[in-house]
């Protein structure tokens, strides 16, 4: 008869990280631990500390169930939050700060994309039911780490391992294809799991099968690992791209923007950004990007950047001039300048191959020039018309826009009074 483990001694240790000891931490914990209930740190938090790098989520996993789990926090006057209570999800809230608690799983029912869960008290299961080595690892508040899969070896050697069987682990849920390619992205180095690949090759055509939300949320992530393109290459390899992004074209202009983002340049504000990202990746393929954008379930935002970054309503280029630079500034904001602007260098890049040094001086000049742009404000507004005895109607913004366009073309130096004079003078035009 098998004999069934729970529990594995301690296999390292956590190095000294500040959330561990932060008082939001410590309230949940006692709170959660109040009956001697065994808690762990589990997920990223865990595998960034070990990576030396700054968790932004602190995950929490317990053998009591999420009724119990609430009880527990309300008694220790903490918000708590069913946010996922369905799947044994529950988030406590102590100033400001989230904490996920998830009750220790078992899958019942898995068919790539939803799970049937029930509940386990045993650490073991629960880590084997996850999807790669390293994400199986826990860790005690006192800083003791638990693998129960070699996920301590797979994390030090950037190795992307499946739990178990790749094909198994991918039929239970399809987003792991994405997942695989965001990892390796992270933290892999070679050589690739050619096992795991012909599983992804295998499932790549049930990614059709995901919702737009988790397609987006995981590519999102994807287009903004250390090197997108080169990721993108072996999604393309696995005939994983073309299911999620048959818009997907030529990722150089991409991988140049991504240098400029990363070692180009050094400018405060300028990081990767997963939608100038996906612009530069889909610009030579599409202008339309309404379909696509309706598919990944994009914000209204997100959907408005998307459509001007593939139709630019202006050509950005460094020796523009000051006058139509500042225009752009102040019409389309610094923000959807530094977009265009980028995607124009990267463009202007990938067609000539390597640029004269002071053609790319001229680029980088520009974008550290612009850093600090604050825009001017223009001073007349519409009562300003209607003083002047002009009837309410089209005529006043016509007189505006003529003003603050002279106003603009002089260089923003004319004050409040040399504005209202123009504007008296456009007034009684003939």
């Amino acid at each position: 008869m098998a004999i069934e483990i729970k529990h594995l001694e301690a296999h390292g240790k956590l190095p000294p990280v500040a959330w561990l000891r932060a008082p939001e931490t410590i309230a949940v914990i006692n709170a959660l631990t109040e009956e001697g209930t065994e808690v762990r740190f589990v997920g990223g938090c865990v595998r960034d500390a070990l990576r030396n790098k700054v968790a932004h989520d602190i995950d929490l996993a317990t053998p009591d169930h999420p009724e119990k789990v609430i009880n527990l926090l309300i008694q220790a006057g903490i918000q708590a939050v069913p946010t996922g209570i369905d799947h044994g999800t529950v988030t406590a809230v102590v100033d400001g700060k989230s904490f996920e608690i998830t009750s220790l799983r078992i899958d019942l029912e898995a068919d790539g994309r939803r799970a049937v869960i029930g509940f386990t008290d045993n650490w073991v299961i629960d880590a084997k039911r996850r999807d790669f080595t390293f994400n199986a690892l826990s860790a005690s508040i006192d800083g003791d780490v638990y693998d129960p899969t070699s996920g301590l070896w797979d994390l030090a050697h950037g190795q992307v391992r499946f739990i178990g069987n790749a094909h198994d682990r991918i039929a239970e849920d399809y987003l792991r294809i994405l997942r695989y390619f965001r990892f390796y992205g992270e933290l892999g180095r070679p050589p690739i799991d050619s096992e795991a690949l012909a599983a992804i090759r295998h499932f790549a055509k049930n990614l059709s099968k995901l919702s737009g939300e988790r397609i987006r949320s995981e590519f999102f992530k994807i287009l903004c690992v250390p090197d997108p393109a080169e990721i993108l290459i072996k999604m393309r390899g696995s005939n994983v791209l073309d299911k999620i992004l048959p818009e997907a074209g030529d990722p150089g202009v991409l991988r140049l923007i991504n240098w400029f983002e990363t070692r180009a340049i050094n400018i405060d504000g300028i990081n990767p950004d997963p939608i100038r990202h996906l612009a530069a990746l889909i610009c030579a393929n599409i202008r339309n990007t309404d379909k696509l954008a309706l598919r990944l379930r994009l914000s209204n935002k997100d959907r408005a950047r998307l459509k001007i970054l593939c139709s630019p309503p202006i050509k950005i280029a460094p020796d523009m001039g000051n006058l139509l630079e500042n225009k752009i500034l102040r019409k389309y904001g610094l923000d959807l300048f530094r977009d265009l602007s980028l995607l124009a260098w990267g463009e202007e890049m990938h067609g000539y191959g390597l640029l004269p040094s002071d053609r790319k001086q001229s680029w980088v000049s520009m974008l550290e020039r612009t850093a600090s742009w604050v825009s001017p404000i223009f001073s007349l507004t519409g009562e300003d018309v209607k003083e002047l005895g002009i009837e309410p109607g089209p005529r006043i913004g016509e007189l505006l826009a003529l003003v603050e366009n002279w106003w603009e073309s002089s260089g923003y130096v004319a004050n409040r009074q040399l504005c209202l004079d123009r504007l008296f003078k456009e007034a009684n035009r003939q």
